[in-house]
C-alpha cells in the first residue's frame, strides 16, 4: 500500500475534524482494538487539533499535533502506523516470525504460514481478519501491521499460502513520513 508513497506527490489536501466526528473515530477505534481504550486520551488529547490528510489511493491518515497515528484506505477500519505501535506496542495482538523472514517482510513481501510454525517463530490464538503485529525472532520493536488471512489453528494445519497479509511496514513510505503540519 506504501511502498511508492510520496510525501510530495502522494498528498492531496489536509482537513481538521469536528469533535463530533473524532467521537465517532474514538468509538470506532475502541471498538477494533480494546486494548487502546485506556491510553485513547493520551494518543489523541481532547484540545489538540486532529486532522485527516488525503492521500491518493483514497488513503486518509489520521494525524494529531502532526503526529501519524493511523491509516485507512477507502473508508474502512483504522490500522495503527508503526510509530504508534512502537510507543504502545499492547495495542494489537503480536504474531512473531523466524529469523529468515525478516528480510522479506521488510521488503514488502506478505507473511507465509512457513515463517509462523518453524523454530524461532511464535503463532499466538488469532483469528482470520484480525489486526496484528508482526514482530521478529530476537527484536524488540515490531517489523510491520498486517492482517490475519487465516486463524492461527489453519495456519498451524495448513501451513502453506500466505498467513498474514502487510499493510504498513518499516521503511515503506508512510515510515518515512515523520511529520504533517
Amino acid at each position: 500500500m506504501f511502498r511508492k508513497f510520496d510525501e510530495k506527490e502522494s498528498i492531496s489536501n489536509c482537513i481538521q475534524l469536528k469533535s463530533s466526528v473524532i467521537k465517532g473515530i474514538k468509538k470506532q477505534l475502541i471498538d477494533n482494538f480494546p486494548g487502546i481504550e485506556p491510553w485513547l486520551n493520551q494518543i489523541m488529547p481532547k484540545k489538540d487539533p486532529v486532522k485527516i490528510v488525503r492521500c491518493q489511493d483514497h488513503i486518509d491518515i489520521l494525524t494529531v499535533n502532526g503526529e501519524l497515528l493511523f491509516f485507512r484506505q477507502r473508508e474502512g477500519n483504522f490500522y495503527p502506523t508503526l510509530r504508534l505501535l512502537h510507543k504502545y506496542p499492547f495495542i494489537l495482538p503480536h504474531q512473531q516470525i523466524d529469523k529468515g523472514a525478516i528480510k522479506y517482510v521488510l521488503g514488502g513481501a506478505n507473511i507465509m504460514c512457513p515463517g509462523l510454525t518453524s523454530l524461532g517463530a511464535k503463532l499466538f490464538p488469532a483469528a482470520c481478519d484480525t489486526v496484528v503485529a508482526v514482530m521478529a525472532e530476537g527484536k524488540q520493536h515490531a517489523l510491520c501491521v498486517g492482517v490475519m488471512k487465516m486463524s492461527a489453528g489453519d495456519i498451524e494445519s495448513i501451513n502453506k499460502g500466505t498467513a498474514i497479509e502487510n499493510i504498513h511496514y518499516l521503511n515503506d513510505g508512510l515510515w518515512h513520513m515523520k511529520t504533517y503540519k
